[in-house]
C-alpha cells in the first residue's frame, strides 16, 4: 500500500477579506439566491445565443447540454455542474459568460436527472454513471473536431476527473481538465455532512428529494417511492436507493465505485488543475494526502474558500472563477505542457 503524501500546504494566497472568511458563509454563497439577478443578467447574452442539445451518450442514453458558441472555430470548453445543481447553477452560468465573451465554443451539460431532464432515461442517477459522461464528451467532441477543455465543480469535478484518467479507453480527445472542489473520497464526504454543520445534509436532502419526486412522476411504473418518504437521512437514503434501484450491493461498493484517491488518478495523462481549499466543509482537505500525484496533475489549495466558493467580493466573478480563465485562455496559443510537465510558449 502506498504512503500518504504529506497534507497539502496553501500553494496560492487567496486572501479574501475577514468578513468573508468564513467557510460556511463562502459555500453557501457560491448559489445563494441574491446573487442570482445580477449574474444571469450579465449571462445575458450566454443565454441569448444557446441551443439545446441532446446527446447521444450510447446504450439509449442521452444527456441534455446548452451550446453558446463565441468566436468562430473557438476552442470548446465543457462545464459541468455538482450534484443536484444544473446547467443553470449561478456559478456555471458565471463562469460560462466569462468563456464565451472570450470566444470560447461553451457546452453546458447536465447530468442525467438534473435541470429538468428526469424524462430523458429511466434509470435513476447515480455517481458511477461515468460510462454515460465519456459518452456525452465524445459527442461534444464529434461536434466541434476538437479536443475539450473541461471545467467541472464539486461532483462534476469528479467526473470529469475520472473521464480523464480513462480517456485513451473511453477515446476522448481532451486538451485540459480544471476540477473545483472535487469530490475525493465519498465515504468521508458523507462523513463530513453527517457530522459537520447540519444546514448541507438538510440542503442536499431536499433538492434530492425534489428531484425524486420528478422522477417519481414521469416514470411512474418504476418508481414507487412511498415507502421511503420522510427519509431525510443520506446515508439511509443513499443505501435504500442504491440497494432497490442499481447494481450495487452494498452502500460501500457504491461509495468506492467512484472514490479518485488511491490510484484512481495514476492513469492520468491529460494536464490536470485541482483548485481546492483546506477550510472545505464537505471536501476533508486531509483526503488530498491519499491522491495519486501523475506528472500531470497540479494542486492549487488555498487556506480560504469553502466548498466552491473563493469569493473576495459579493459581486462580480470569483477568484476561482478569474483563474480558471487565466488558465484555458493561456493554453489557447500555446501548448498545455511539455511532457516533464513544465509549460512551455508555442
Amino acid at each position: 500500500m502506498p504512503v500518504p503524501a504529506p497534507l497539502q500546504v496553501p500553494t496560492e494566497d487567496f486572501q479574501p477579506p475577514w468578513w468573508l472568511r468564513n467557510r460556511h458563509l463562502q459555500s453557501m454563497l457560491a448559489s445563494v439566491a441574491l446573487r442570482r439577478g445580477p449574474i444571469v443578467r450579465r449571462a445575458h447574452p450566454l443565454l441569448a445565443a444557446q441551443q439545446e442539445l441532446l446527446l447521444d451518450c450510447g446504450d439509449e442514453v442521452r444527456l441534455q447540454c446548452w451550446r453558446s458558441s463565441g468566436a468562430v472555430g473557438g476552442p470548446p470548453a465543457v462545464v459541468l455542474h455538482g450534484w443536484e445543481g444544473s446547467a443553470e447553477s449561478l456559478y456555471v452560468l458565471s463562469l460560462s459568460q466569462q468563456l464565451y465573451e472570450r470566444g470560447f465554443d461553451v457546452f453546458r451539460l447536465n447530468l442525467r436527472d438534473h435541470g429538468e431532464t428526469h424524462h430523458l432515461n429511466a434509470g435513476l442517477f447515480h455517481s458511477c454513471r461515468l460510462a454515460e459522461v465519456c459518452g456525452a464528451l465524445r459527442a461534444v467532441g464529434r461536434i466541434t473536431g476538437q479536443p475539450l477543455r473541461l471545467v467541472g465543480f464539486s461532483l462534476g469535478g469528479n467526473f470529469l476527473l475520472r473521464a480523464a484518467a480513462q480517456a485513451h479507453s473511453a477515446q476522448l480527445d481532451l486538451h485540459s481538465v480544471v476540477a473545483v472542489s472535487p469530490v475525493l473520497d465519498p465515504h468521508e464526504t458523507l462523513r463530513a455532512l453527517e457530522e459537520g454543520f447540519t444546514g448541507y445534509a438538510r440542503y442536499f436532502a431536499r433538492k434530492w428529494w425534489r428531484s425524486l419526486r420528478k422522477k417519481e412522476a414521469v416514470w411512474p411504473q418504476q418508481y414507487d417511492l412511498r415507502e421511503l418518504r420522510g427519509i431525510n437521512d443520506l446515508r439511509r437514503l443513499t443505501d435504500e436507493l442504491i440497494r432497490r434501484y442499481t447494481e450495487f450491493e452494498s452502500l460501500d461498493e457504491y461509495l468506492y465505485g467512484y472514490s479518485i484517491t488511491g490510484e484512481r488518478l495514476a492513469t492520468l495523462e491529460t494536464p490536470s488543475l485541482v483548485i481546492t481549499s483546506l477550510d472545505d466543509p464537505i471536501i476533508p482537505a486531509q483526503d488530498l494526502r491519499h491522491l495519486a500525484r501523475p506528472a500531470r496533475l497540479r494542486l492549487v489549495v488555498t487556506p480560504y474558500g469553502g466548498h466552491c466558493g473563493f469569493l473576495d467580493r459579493l459581486t462580480g466573478p470569483t477568484w476561482a472563477e478569474r483563474r480558471i480563465v487565466a488558465e484555458l485562455t493561456a493554453t489557447v496559443s500555446r501548448p498545455a505542457a511539455t511532457e516533464s510537465g513544465t509549460e512551455k510558449l508555442a
